[in-house]
């Protein structure tokens, strides 16, 4: 009740705001998911700014909260109102009590370059899938990879597929660039020199919805200490708010072969390093992939995220590009394995487009019909 009513309040002065004028020149980016430079809205911005001259980019962040109210409900209302173009890595749920001029675009360019697991409008329930759905329609462009994930995200976005355009996302792009990742993956290493020469495995697994209050890191680090080959390193990249609540314990083990990354702001660095990724349900996967590195799933509770969680788009046990095991020992042999192999066929499925021209394609459909 308490954030409708902060949202109610933003609405205010968002229809104070529409008496001035819609600038054409102004930008409104909401990157509340990922505010890095390697990040979607991240390498819009920088497009933007190399591009046009005059554009005008106001951003709001994880850090523009209520907390800080003037900022919030005034300033940020204001700019939204005037701007004549949002782009959205994440849901912005005051949407739902705003009403924008008809030439304004509202671009949703989302924060997974594809999904397995069920999310949006179709898992939430009540007031909230409510309020998503009327903050949803305000999308004009939602931007995809393939044609694969279209209904998936129609259903998800609750939107019709018109809307819906497949020009592959721009933090793709910085993956499709070897000189890219050559050199970010030269700078953690320089940062990191005990790592040279190691095979780094990143372990990135998803946020589980029930255990927003007793998060856990499903793994025995220290029997993983013991088990990883000597030339091995495990980085380990939790949710913020999992990492939050185990930073102590990741801090305390001591564990010269395990490396908590999570406070790394660089996603597509970490993906540059990473020589094997182990992960569950999580979209990183559709990134990762185009590394055409080997991936783990280590999917340990599989069964109840199937009956009981999100649930999945598609059977997941033929779907995920790489080797599926429930428990800790499934995944210590796995990565001892040398018979690793990589699915190029996922890739093929889920991106139409490989010539690293994601962000070109964007703006100048958003741009060049303006």
């Amino acid at each position: 009740m308490i954030k409708k009513i902060g949202y109610v309040v933003f609405a205010f002065f968002f229809y104070l705001s529409r008496m001035f004028r819609t600038d054409e020149n102004k930008i409104f980016f909401v990157a509340t998911h990922d505010d890095s430079p390697e990040g979607n809205i991240g390498i819009v911005a920088d497009a933007i700014k190399r591009k046009y001259n005059g554009k005008r980019c106001i951003w709001f962040t994880r850090n523009d909260t209520v907390a800080h109210p003037f900022n919030f409900f005034v300033r940020k209302a204001y700019h939204l109102a005037t701007s004549q173009y949002v782009f959205l890595d994440n849901e912005f749920l005051p949407m739902a009590y705003l009403r924008f001029p008809k030439r304004t675009k509202v671009v949703q360019l989302w924060h997974g370059t594809g999904t397995i697991k069920k999310f949006g409008q179709d898992v939430n329930t009540g007031s909230l899938k409510k309020l998503e759905f009327r903050a949803n329609q305000r999308i004009t462009h939602l931007i995809v990879n393939s044609e694969a994930v279209k209904r998936e995200y129609a259903s998800a976005f609750g939107i019709p597929p018109g809307r819906i355009y497949v020009l592959g996302l721009p933090r793709t792009d910085l993956l499709l660039k070897p000189s890219y990742l050559g050199e970010k993956r030269g700078e953690f290493l320089a940062a990191h020199e005990n790592l040279r020469g190691k095979r780094c495995i990143l372990y990135a697994p998803t946020f589980r919805d029930d255990e927003v209050e007793s998060p856990r890191i499903h793994l025995e680090l220290s029997r993983m200490h013991a088990e990883l080959k000597e030339n091995d390193v495990l980085l380990i990249r939790l949710h913020p708010h999992v990492e939050n609540r185990l930073r102590t314990v990741l801090e305390n083990g001591k564990w010269d072969n395990i490396i908590n990354v999570s406070g790394y702001s660089g996603v597509t660095t970490l993906l540059a390093v990473a020589d094997v990724l182990v992960t569950d349900y999580s979209s990183i996967i559709f990134e990762y992939c185009l590394r055409r590195k080997p991936m783990i799933f280590y999917a340990y509770d599989l069964e109840q995220f199937e009956s009981d969680g999100r649930g999945f788009y598609r059977d997941y046990r033929t779907y995920v590009p790489g080797p599926v095991v429930t428990h800790q020992k499934e995944l210590s042999e796995c990565l001892k394995s040398s018979s690793l192999t990589v699915d190029n066929g996922f890739i093929e499925e889920n991106f139409k487009y490989l010539d690293g021209s994601s962000t070109t394609r964007l703006l100048e459909l958003i741009f060049s019909s303006s």
